[in-house]
Protein backbone atom coordinates (compact mmCIF):
# COMPACT_ATOMS: atom_id res chain seq x y z
CA UNK A 1 0.00 0.00 0.00
CA UNK A 2 1.46 3.26 -0.97
CA UNK A 3 1.83 6.07 1.45
CA UNK A 4 0.14 9.21 0.49
CA UNK A 5 2.39 12.12 -1.30
CA UNK A 6 3.06 14.12 1.56
CA UNK A 7 4.03 11.46 3.88
CA UNK A 8 7.64 11.06 2.91
CA UNK A 9 8.71 13.65 0.08
CA UNK A 10 7.04 16.70 1.94
CA UNK A 11 8.55 15.38 5.35
CA UNK A 12 11.44 18.30 5.13
CA UNK A 13 8.76 20.80 4.09
CA UNK A 14 6.10 19.65 7.19
CA UNK A 15 7.81 20.45 10.16
CA UNK A 16 8.42 24.43 9.77
CA UNK A 17 4.52 24.52 8.21
CA UNK A 18 3.37 22.44 10.96
CA UNK A 19 5.21 24.96 13.46
CA UNK A 20 4.26 27.88 12.17
CA UNK A 21 0.37 26.48 11.93
CA UNK A 22 0.85 25.37 15.65
CA UNK A 23 2.42 28.54 16.95
CA UNK A 24 -0.60 30.56 15.07
CA UNK A 25 -3.20 28.38 16.72
CA UNK A 26 -1.21 27.97 20.40
CA UNK A 27 -1.39 32.27 20.08
CA UNK A 28 -5.15 32.62 19.29
CA UNK A 29 -5.78 30.10 21.99
CA UNK A 30 -3.37 31.74 24.54
CA UNK A 31 -5.06 35.02 23.47
CA UNK A 32 -8.67 33.26 23.96
CA UNK A 33 -7.37 32.40 27.09
CA UNK A 34 -5.94 35.80 28.38
CA UNK A 35 -9.29 37.18 27.77
CA UNK A 36 -11.34 34.64 29.23
CA UNK A 37 -9.13 34.80 32.13
CA UNK A 38 -9.50 38.75 32.40
CA UNK A 39 -13.59 38.27 31.89
CA UNK A 40 -13.32 35.70 34.53
CA UNK A 41 -11.53 38.18 36.90
CA UNK A 42 -13.59 41.19 36.02
CA UNK A 43 -16.46 41.60 38.96
CA UNK A 44 -19.56 42.88 37.18
CA UNK A 45 -21.54 44.59 40.79
CA UNK A 46 -24.70 46.20 40.27
CA UNK A 47 -25.02 50.03 40.27
CA UNK A 48 -26.21 51.69 43.16
CA UNK A 49 -27.34 55.81 44.00
CA UNK A 50 -23.84 55.43 45.59
CA UNK A 51 -25.34 56.19 49.26
CA UNK A 52 -23.79 54.19 51.76
CA UNK A 53 -26.28 51.81 54.15
CA UNK A 54 -24.38 53.41 56.78
CA UNK A 55 -22.54 56.55 57.60
CA UNK A 56 -19.79 57.00 61.09
CA UNK A 57 -20.29 59.07 63.97
CA UNK A 58 -18.12 59.56 66.92
CA UNK A 59 -19.77 57.29 69.98
CA UNK A 60 -19.69 60.44 72.19
CA UNK A 61 -21.75 62.42 69.94
CA UNK A 62 -24.85 59.47 69.70
CA UNK A 63 -27.92 60.39 72.04
CA UNK A 64 -30.75 58.55 73.24
CA UNK A 65 -33.66 57.37 70.99
CA UNK A 66 -31.21 58.05 68.27
CA UNK A 67 -29.91 54.88 65.91
CA UNK A 68 -26.95 52.89 65.97
CA UNK A 69 -25.23 49.51 64.73
CA UNK A 70 -24.76 47.19 67.66
CA UNK A 71 -23.20 43.88 66.88
CA UNK A 72 -24.09 44.20 62.86
CA UNK A 73 -27.67 45.05 63.88
CA UNK A 74 -29.44 48.24 63.52
CA UNK A 75 -30.49 49.77 66.54
CA UNK A 76 -32.52 52.12 68.37
CA UNK A 77 -30.60 53.62 71.31
CA UNK A 78 -32.81 52.49 74.61
CA UNK A 79 -29.81 53.54 76.97
CA UNK A 80 -26.50 55.04 76.96
CA UNK A 81 -23.98 56.59 79.86
CA UNK A 82 -20.25 57.38 79.71
CA UNK A 83 -17.92 56.87 82.13
CA UNK A 84 -15.20 58.51 82.88
CA UNK A 85 -11.47 58.76 81.45
CA UNK A 86 -9.42 56.10 83.33
CA UNK A 87 -5.88 56.47 84.70
CA UNK A 88 -4.38 55.67 80.84
CA UNK A 89 -7.42 55.16 78.53
CA UNK A 90 -10.27 57.23 77.03
CA UNK A 91 -13.78 57.85 78.31
CA UNK A 92 -16.08 54.69 77.63
CA UNK A 93 -19.48 55.41 76.00
CA UNK A 94 -21.89 52.04 76.86
CA UNK A 95 -24.76 52.00 74.50
CA UNK A 96 -27.73 49.85 74.86
CA UNK A 97 -30.06 49.52 71.89
CA UNK A 98 -33.40 47.76 70.52
CA UNK A 99 -32.92 45.73 67.08
CA UNK A 100 -35.46 47.96 64.72
CA UNK A 101 -36.72 44.64 63.61
CA UNK A 102 -36.83 41.98 65.71
CA UNK A 103 -37.02 44.25 69.11
CA UNK A 104 -33.57 41.99 70.85
CA UNK A 105 -31.56 44.23 73.11
CA UNK A 106 -27.75 44.81 72.26
CA UNK A 107 -25.07 46.02 73.94
CA UNK A 108 -21.77 47.70 73.98
CA UNK A 109 -18.59 49.93 75.02
CA UNK A 110 -17.09 52.28 73.21
CA UNK A 111 -14.28 54.50 73.42
CA UNK A 112 -16.02 58.38 73.20
CA UNK A 113 -13.54 58.99 70.12
CA UNK A 114 -13.93 56.46 68.32
CA UNK A 115 -16.54 56.18 65.36
CA UNK A 116 -19.88 53.94 65.38
CA UNK A 117 -21.61 53.53 62.28
CA UNK A 118 -24.97 55.37 62.02
CA UNK A 119 -27.88 53.11 59.93
CA UNK A 120 -29.46 55.35 57.61
CA UNK A 121 -33.22 54.39 58.70
CA UNK A 122 -36.29 55.76 56.70
CA UNK A 123 -39.83 56.01 57.27
CA UNK A 124 -42.76 55.52 54.85
CA UNK A 125 -46.23 55.07 55.94
CA UNK A 126 -48.02 53.20 53.14
CA UNK A 127 -51.92 52.39 52.56
CA UNK A 128 -52.97 48.97 53.09
CA UNK A 129 -54.96 47.57 49.91
CA UNK A 130 -55.56 43.88 51.31
CA UNK A 131 -53.61 40.99 51.74
CA UNK A 132 -53.47 37.60 50.42
CA UNK A 133 -52.96 34.09 51.70
CA UNK A 134 -49.32 33.82 51.73
CA UNK A 135 -49.35 36.82 54.00
CA UNK A 136 -47.97 39.75 51.56
CA UNK A 137 -49.66 42.88 51.92
CA UNK A 138 -50.72 45.28 48.80
CA UNK A 139 -49.66 48.60 49.73
CA UNK A 140 -49.77 51.96 48.25
CA UNK A 141 -47.99 55.29 48.48
CA UNK A 142 -48.25 58.69 48.25
CA UNK A 143 -47.81 58.60 44.56
CA UNK A 144 -50.50 55.81 43.93
CA UNK A 145 -47.12 53.73 43.16
CA UNK A 146 -48.26 50.26 44.49
CA UNK A 147 -46.17 47.38 45.81
CA UNK A 148 -46.95 43.66 47.17
CA UNK A 149 -43.41 42.61 48.51
CA UNK A 150 -43.94 43.51 51.93
CA UNK A 151 -44.48 40.35 54.58
CA UNK A 152 -47.60 40.79 56.82
CA UNK A 153 -45.65 41.22 60.58
CA UNK A 154 -46.11 38.41 63.02
CA UNK A 155 -47.59 38.13 66.44
CA UNK A 156 -49.89 40.68 67.78
CA UNK A 157 -49.31 43.42 64.92
CA UNK A 158 -50.30 41.41 62.15
CA UNK A 159 -53.36 40.23 63.87
CA UNK A 160 -54.42 43.39 64.95
CA UNK A 161 -53.75 44.82 61.03
CA UNK A 162 -56.12 41.72 59.83
CA UNK A 163 -58.49 42.14 62.38
CA UNK A 164 -59.00 46.11 61.19
CA UNK A 165 -58.95 45.21 57.65
CA UNK A 166 -62.00 42.83 57.99
CA UNK A 167 -63.65 45.46 60.12
CA UNK A 168 -63.53 47.39 56.32
CA UNK A 169 -60.92 49.96 58.35
CA UNK A 170 -58.40 52.30 56.56
CA UNK A 171 -55.25 51.88 57.59
CA UNK A 172 -51.95 53.21 56.91
CA UNK A 173 -48.46 51.22 57.93
CA UNK A 174 -45.39 52.83 58.36
CA UNK A 175 -42.66 50.65 57.11
CA UNK A 176 -39.09 51.45 58.44
CA UNK A 177 -35.89 50.27 55.98
CA UNK A 178 -32.41 50.13 57.10
CA UNK A 179 -29.91 48.42 55.59
CA UNK A 180 -30.88 45.06 54.48
CA UNK A 181 -34.42 44.81 55.97
CA UNK A 182 -37.99 46.77 55.12
CA UNK A 183 -40.32 46.01 57.53
CA UNK A 184 -44.08 47.01 59.08
CA UNK A 185 -43.71 48.48 62.48
CA UNK A 186 -46.73 50.09 63.01
CA UNK A 187 -50.14 50.96 62.05
CA UNK A 188 -52.53 53.35 62.53
CA UNK A 189 -56.32 53.51 61.32
CA UNK A 190 -57.26 56.79 59.09
CA UNK A 191 -59.76 58.61 60.11
CA UNK A 192 -63.25 58.51 57.61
Amino acid sequence: MPLPFWSREMLPVLPPFKYFVDGLVRSFLSGVRRKRRIMDSEQFQSASSGASATYPQQASALRKNGYVMLKNHPCKIVDMSTSKTGKHGHAKVHLVGLDLFTGKKYEDICPSTHNMNVPNVKRTDYMVMDHDDDGFLSLMDDNSEQRDDLKMPEGELGEAIIKKLEEGESILVTVLKAIEDEQVVAFKVQPK
